[in-house]
Formats: structure tokens, C-alpha cells, sequence
């Protein structure tokens, strides 16, 4: 199941206790935001789109939605979703749980969007759609062993950032 390898992987390095798992689903934002009893903008959503036989990961914030004009410019690729079947084979998770760690080597790259730089911790699935883990952005950037942060998301720019 992959919610305990998540559980392994975020053990070795001491993180397991921040797991969070819930009676019921929180396979969407609104539903995980529900669980947790925070906004929705805080989750850490991972989004799955084709690279060839590989597949690149964004982890947004929330309320943000892919730009496919700033997506094509930085991958020089359509943003194309996979299907839950392709999420599955390549990333070991299944949509509602996907998470940028414990992932098979060699079938993903990782990427996390400046959308989540205004919170202190962010809240990313932890491997099975009725769960999450509490981490700093610094954190999940290294975990994730993210390739940079980037900017390809809209909708959540506050006037003040």
C-alpha cells in the first residue's frame, strides 16, 4: 500500500508522526482542507502530467490551476493530465493520494510551484486518499527532491505578494 511506504520513506527521516489519516476521504482539496480544519489554499496538491514514459509532478497550493501558457513555455510541452491508471503505473500512488515522495525511481520529476511559498507549512497527500502530512516548504522542496521551484500556476496571487 503506498500510504506505508510514504510512512517508511518519512520515518527515516524522523517524520513520520506528522502523518495525518482520516475516517473519511480526502482525496480532494476541499475534502482534505475539511479534515484538517484549514484552508484549502494550504494543501499541497500534486498534479501528474506526461513526459514521454516519465511523468512530471507540480506540487501547487490549493487554489491554484496550471497556466498552460507558462506550463508550454517552461516544458516546452502541452500540459497534459494523465489518466488515473498512468498516475498509478508511474507514480505507485493513486489519484487522491498522490504525493512527490516514495515514489519509483527514475518515473517522475518534481517540481514545486511558488504558489506555496506563503505559508509556513503546507499539507501534501501522504499516499492514500484518506491522508496528509504537515510540512515546511523547505521540507517538502527536499523530500520531494524537487528539480526547482517554478512558477506555472494562476488564481492565487494575493495583492499584497
Amino acid at each position: 500500500m503506498a500510504i506505508e511506504q510514504v510512512r517508511e520513506f518519512l520515518k527515516a527521516h524522523g517524520l513520520e508522526a506528522r502523518i495525518h489519516e482520516f475516517d473519511s476521504s480526502s482525496a480532494t482539496v476541499a475534502l482534505a482542507a475539511e479534515a484538517l480544519g484549514t484552508e484549502p489554499a494550504r494543501i499541497a496538491k500534486t498534479l501528474s502530467f506526461a513526459n514521454g514514459d516519465t511523468c512530471i509532478l507540480i506540487v501547487a497550493a490549493g487554489d491554484a490551476k496550471i497556466d498552460n501558457r507558462k506550463f508550454k513555455d517552461l516544458f516546452g510541452r502541452k500540459a497534459t493530465m494523465l489518466a488515473p491508471d498512468e498516475v498509478l503505473r508511474l507514480t505507485g500512488h493513486a489519484v487522491g493520494g498522490v504525493c512527490p515522495f516514495a515514489l519509483p525511481e527514475g518515473a517522475a520529476e518534481v517540481y514545486t510551484d511558488l504558489s506555496l511559498q506563503r505559508f509556513d507549512t503546507v499539507f501534501p497527500a501522504a499516499g492514500s486518499s484518506n491522508s496528509a502530512v504537515e510540512l515546511s516548504c523547505d521540507a517538502l522542496f527536499t523530500l520531494s527532491a524537487s528539480k526547482g521551484w517554478i512558477d506555472v500556476c494562476k488564481g492565487w496571487q494575493e495583492e499584497n505578494i
